[in-house]
């Protein structure tokens, strides 16, 4: 019988999630989905002393957003907290399981695979101090195990004690040694390391009664029935003590397959993606923006006026193509076309002009209603009440050129105002003695023009121009900066037509205003 596809998203509540974090959600979302299976979130928040309020609810608005929804996990907005036939792995947040993970430990403990720890941070930090005065690397593995304060040269009258007078002790997984531990990524191949390079992890903490990311992880993704874990590159130093977990507890044969995915990297390839990169280079790196406790304000891709559908698909691009030359995906689209198989092994470089690129034509796709209606929001929040049919034709006239939705507001700003400042150095360059007594003419011939079309102007502005033996870039030129205020925009005939013969008129006729 196949095994159904289970993946699971599972992020520290420790601050915003970077936009890497929603890549790795959305290909085990891709994943499970077009595997007919389910895509659960769960909330690892082990790391109480890294907690960040907010952060929770955070990672839940920014799926939401991207349109990546948990088949398990959440509800209403929220996490489950309690088992249901519909959820009958909850709760998913980690640190309200924490008795499932003890009970595990111990178990270890009993069975030879890990053992107490009770040395003190004072204690550690000194022979970290001597190692390093040796020109050593302090590691805490089977050549030092034994020579440390542990349960494994006690009794158990010792360990009892020991465990009953404080809670500053831990309990370490016993990493064998010299084993050849064997290991299979899905997207980096066949693994190998030995075990005496390795050290023995930590396991479970006595000090606030929970376990590490190690044991926690491993033991639900054995009770949620976790078929296949797609996660960061980050944790591919992890894989062989999970390995080695999985063969402890017995559970080798109902492992989930491992799929490490590769760092997102600055523009210039040299490094991780960071905030600082965004903050340096004028860009995003979370999707939703985040204020910290100190009132810092970091970007996010929302607020900056990406469409969430362009977000995912240059997200998906970041590490994964297709093998053709189609880019534009939609969710259900990259959903299809979605494989492991096509996922890079080497860094993926974000590229932030090809992030706009896609907003672009994200933008083109979307139908004029949908564009008008969030303009009007934004000049709604300006103070400007247009009709709503006038506002889709200044998108269609605009629409080209814009990235943003946001970037009307900044091309068309004359399309809803008229301009109080003249842009000087165009007057100096085109405005002559006579543009004043030739504006008026015009003035005179819009008038009497029955239909004010932008084919009606173009047949009847320049052949008066060009009758009266007028320079004509001098003369449109001086219209356009009437009209708009400076040297910018489309076509002036294009113009007209949409404010309208009243409005031109009204603005040619402010000439007098011009300093």
């Amino acid at each position: 019988m196949t095994k159904r596809t289970r993946v699971r998203f599972a992020p520290s509540p420790t601050g915003p999630l970077h936009m890497g974090g929603v890549r790795t959600a959305l290909y085990n979302y891709l994943y499970a989905k077009k595997r007919g299976g389910d895509f659960i979130l769960r909330i690892e928040d082990t790391d109480s002393q890294r907690f960040v309020p907010g952060a929770e609810e955070y990672i839940i608005e920014a799926l939401a957003w991207c349109g990546i929804s948990p088949d398990e996990g959440t509800e209403g907005g929220k996490m489950v907290e309690t088992p249901s036939e519909k959820h009958p792995h909850a709760p998913y947040r980690q640190s309200q399981r924490r008795e499932i993970y003890k009970d595990y430990a111990l178990d270890l403990v009993n069975r030879g695979f890990a053992y107490y720890a009770f040395d003190t941070p004072e204690e550690l930090d000194s022979v970290r101090a001597a190692a390093e005065a040796r020109g050593e690397t302090f590691t805490y593995n089977h050549q030092i195990r034994e020579s440390m304060r542990t349960s494994l040269t006690m009794t158990q009258d010792e360990i009892q004690a020991m465990t009953e007078r404080d809670n500053r002790w831990v309990i370490r997984f016993k990493m064998p040694v010299d084993h050849i531990i064997k290991m299979n990524d899905q997207i980096r191949g066949e693994i190998e390391v030995n075990s005496s390079t390795l050290d023995d992890k930590v396991l479970w903490k006595a000090a606030d009664q929970l376990p590490t990311y190690h044991l926690a992880n491993v033991v639900d993704d054995r009770l949620m029935e976790i078929s296949d874990v797609i996660r960061g590159e980050e944790w591919l130093p992890s894989l062989p003590l999970h390995y080695m977990l999985y063969e402890a507890f017995g559970w080798s044969e109902s492992r989930p397959q491992f799929a490490h995915l590769s760092l997102l990297l600055k523009p210039d390839g040299k490094g991780k993606l960071s905030k600082r990169d965004g903050d340096r280079l004028g860009f995003p790196v979370f999707p939703l923006e985040w204020k910290n406790e100190q009132g810092e304000v970091s970007r996010g891709y929302r607020e900056d006026g990406y469409f969430p559908e362009a977000f995912v698909n240059l997200l998906a691009f970041l590490g994964w193509n297709p093998g053709t030359e189609q880019e534009i995906f939609s969710l259900e689209e990259l959903t299809e076309a979605f494989s492991l198989e096509r996922v890079v092994k080497s860094g993926a470089k974000f590229n932030p002009d090809k992030a706009k690129w896609f907003n672009q034509e994200y933008l083109r796709k979307r139908d004029t209603g949908s564009l008008a209606s969030d303009l009007s929001i934004l000049l709604k929040n300006r103070g400007i009440d247009a009709e709503m049919t006038y506002v889709a034709n200044v998108v269609e006239l605009f629409r080209e050129r814009a990235v943003f939705v946001h970037d009307f507001l900044d091309m068309a700003d004359f399309m809803f105002t008229a301009p109080e400042n003249y842009d000087l150095k165009v007057k100096e360059k085109f405005w002559k003695e006579d543009t004043s007594e030739i504006l008026d003419q015009v003035i005179n011939m819009f008038s009497e023009m029955p239909s004010f079309s932008k084919e009606d102007i173009e047949n009847r502005l320049p052949a008066m121009i060009k009758e009266n033996g007028w320079q004509m870039g001098s003369v449109m030129n001086c219209l356009r900066l009437l009209l708009v205020g400076e040297s910018k925009g489309p076509g002036v005939a294009d113009i007209m037509a949409l404010l309208g013969k009243e409005e031109t008129i009204l603005r040619v006729g402010r000439k007098s205003l011009l300093p």
